[in-house]
């Protein structure tokens, strides 16, 4: 049998640029969960519609690029 190919994601990197402090108790958890820890930290996700919705959520704490 032969193996299916998974269809290439598309990248994207993930920035905090702004502190969590006086932000709501799920915001934080959305930020935990994309993994940022501090400002200016940064992760590589793949562009996934549920990735893709938790940075919806907090587009105003993160900057977004293509890889």
């Amino acid at each position: 049998m032969a193996k299916a190919k998974k269809a290439e994601v598309a990248k994207i990197k993930v920035t905090l640029v702004k502190s969590t402090i006086a932000c709501l108790p799920n915001h934080k958890k959305v930020i935990e969960a994309l993994g940022l820890k501090k400002i200016r930290s940064f992760k590589i996700h793949d562009a996934t519609p549920s990735i893709l919705g938790m940075i919806d959520k907090v587009k105003y704490l993160v900057k977004v690029e293509n890889v």
